[in-house]
């Protein structure tokens, strides 16, 4: 089974729910602007997540505030290549502060939470950045939400994610009347460690 084969059934299904429940949606990004948003980021996105921008929409479409679209202008922190760029530059005022390499920024959660995909990991490990967690030592604010970006979609769609609403969610197929016991649990596993280890040198803009 090919990478493309094995996501063509979760990408129709996505791409469904994106035409049904999201206004506007954007065009999918053509292969060339796909090729030079990886150029600029100097390493290639997960395989599916580069498929959900060519094959369903350049953002626009997901849970809550939506995927980012790819790129943007400069240090735009609201699209994945200038959001990328800007938060793996150092910050003068912050010595300690660091974002790791290879992880993309993927949607706001609002309060300044993140949303964010390692392309380096073989099955797209999807992590929570929350700066309130930070206290004054940002490996605090890294969890790891889903092992995989597949698992992860698959739980966005059923809406049973620890970001599920039964009174608002607009993205995932939850039922109202499911207990909150049903959803994931808010404890996510400290991603701190290897957050760390893969801050490596931040990038110049």
């Amino acid at each position: 089974m090919t990478v493309h084969d094995r996501y063509d059934d979760l990408i129709a299904r996505l791409a469904a729910r994106a035409h049904e429940r999201c206004a506007l949606l954007p065009d999918p990004v053509p292969p060339r602007d796909l090729a030079a948003a990886e150029e600029r980021l100097g390493f290639a996105l997960h395989p599916l997540l580069a498929r959900l921008y060519t094959e369903i929409a350049d953002g626009g479409f997901g849970p809550d505030d939506r995927f980012f679209p790819l790129d943007g202008p400069a240090g735009d922190p609201g699209a994945l290549v200038a959001g990328y760029a800007a938060r793996r530059s150092a910050d003068p005022g912050d010595p300690g502060w660091f974002w790791p390499e290879g992880v993309v920024p993927l949607l706001t959660w609002g309060s300044e939470m993140i949303a964010a995909v390692d392309c380096r990991s073989a099955e797209g490990t999807v992590v929570l950045f929350d700066p309130n967690e930070a206290d004054h030592d940002w490996a605090n604010a890294w969890f790891k939400d889903a092992d995989g970006l597949a698992g992860w979609l698959e739980t966005s769609l059923a809406g049973t994610g620890w970001y599920a609403d039964p009174d608002a969610d607009d993205w995932g197929d939850l039922d109202a009347a499911v207990a909150d016991d049903q959803l994931q649990s808010v404890e996510l596993d400290r991603w701190g460690a290897q957050a760390r280890a893969r801050a490596g040198t931040p990038a110049a803009v």
